[in-house]
């Protein structure tokens, strides 16, 4: 186990209390590990989680799936604050992960390291069971071990699959889907269930749609044709342009993954095995969708960013990639009910930010 800075214990003075999202203070400071604390989701959560006076242990194994020069600027953004530690390690280093939770004695955990990438899955399908299925199973043991009192995790909008019935719905079945990274997710879902039931350990998962903004993964579709659109080159537009995405912007997603790690898993009284619920159970579980729920055109979406770059894009129209969904649109009824949360930035407006700091991290004029 190696570490770029040295662990750092919770404060002494755990008395002072957050903000909860309805005003009132009653969330005490915790100490918090977050896994793929490097990547685009992690810095902006560990940042509002030490904002806001937690203590947070970031893990990130800095691999090469993008630029790695990326992911160290985003820790650059971290290591400033007294409250933060790094630990560069392998979900899937068993004795290491072991190690981790062992001397650390975490509150509460978000696992937000995956191997990511629809596509990618079908050339690299071993490094998605290394860390996916592999890591995640020693997140949870850690968990188990170690008394933690809420594990959130990162599931994806890519779990349902072949299911046609719009907008998606925790409620809905998601059993089919067309990607081996899909098929992890809904695996983490089912391991995660299976520790709640067992051992009575708090997991909620959170299925994530299409995430963009500042700080975003070069391999995403704004990031790739920003880039393209600046250097005089053509984007690759899929289905020929005939595609929907519930674009959900960084800072939403950010709002919708604190309000749950501070609304801790419980089980559902009403729930019954003869017609059971997909998205919650009588264990400590439950499943949310976080999603702006209002899916834009791929082709608006090009020309929102036409309109923010002030450019016009050359554009290559290709047929559907095997693997991906022409269409996604959550549905945050349950998330709203439970945590009274929705995402809500625009389009528009998101697409704008993530141009300006575009423009700001190359030094573009």
């Amino acid at each position: 186990m190696t570490s770029t800075t040295q662990m750092v214990n919770p404060p002494e003075d755990t008395l002072l209390l957050h903000n909860s999202p309805d005003g009132e203070a009653d969330v005490k400071p915790r100490k918090v590990l977050i896994t793929g604390a490097a990547g685009f989701i992690g810095m902006h959560l560990a940042k509002r989680l030490l904002q806001r006076g937690d203590t947070v242990v970031g893990l990130d194994n800095m691999n090469d799936y993008y630029d790695v020069s990326l992911k160290e600027a985003r820790l650059a953004e971290l290591v400033d604050h007294d409250g933060f530690s790094f630990i560069k390690m392998e979900l899937a280093d068993r004795a290491g992960m072991e190690s981790l939770f062992a001397e650390a004695s975490f509150d509460a955990v978000v696992n937000l390291a995956a191997q990511a990438g629809v596509r990618y899955s079908l050339k690299n399908p071993h490094a998605y069971i290394d860390s996916n299925i592999v890591g995640f199973t020693n997140i949870l043991e850690g968990c188990r071990h170690t008394g933690v009192k809420h594990l959130v995790y990162a599931s994806s909008s890519s779990v349902y699959g072949a299911n046609e019935s719009m907008p998606f719905s925790v409620h809905d079945n998601v059993d089919h889907p067309i990607s081996l990274y899909a098929a992890t997710k809904k695996a983490n879902e089912l391991m995660a269930h299976t520790y709640s039931h067992l051992y009575g350990l708090p997991t909620t998962g959170l299925r994530f749609f299409t995430v963009y903004g500042p700080w975003g993964r070069p391999d995403m579709a704004l990031f790739l044709f920003t880039k393209a659109i600046m250097e005089g080159k053509p984007i690759d537009v899929f289905n020929y342009g005939d595609m929907q995405r519930d674009f959900t912007y960084i800072d939403d997603i950010v709002e919708g993954v604190v309000r749950v790690l501070d609304q801790q898993a419980e089980g559902n009284p009403q729930w019954d095995g003869a017609h059971p619920d997909p998205c919650s159970s009588r264990a400590p579980w439950r499943v949310y969708n976080i999603g702006n729920s209002a899916p834009v055109g791929l082709m608006a979406y090009i020309e929102a960013l036409e309109e923010a770059l002030g450019m016009t894009a050359e554009k290559n129209f290709l047929p559907l990639q095997a693997g991906d969904v022409p269409a996604t649109w959550a549905d945050v009824e349950q998330l709203a009910k439970d945590v009274g949360y929705r995402p809500a930035m625009s389009v528009p407006e998101g697409v704008k930010r993530f141009v300006q700091w575009y423009r700001d991290y190359y030094d573009i004029a």
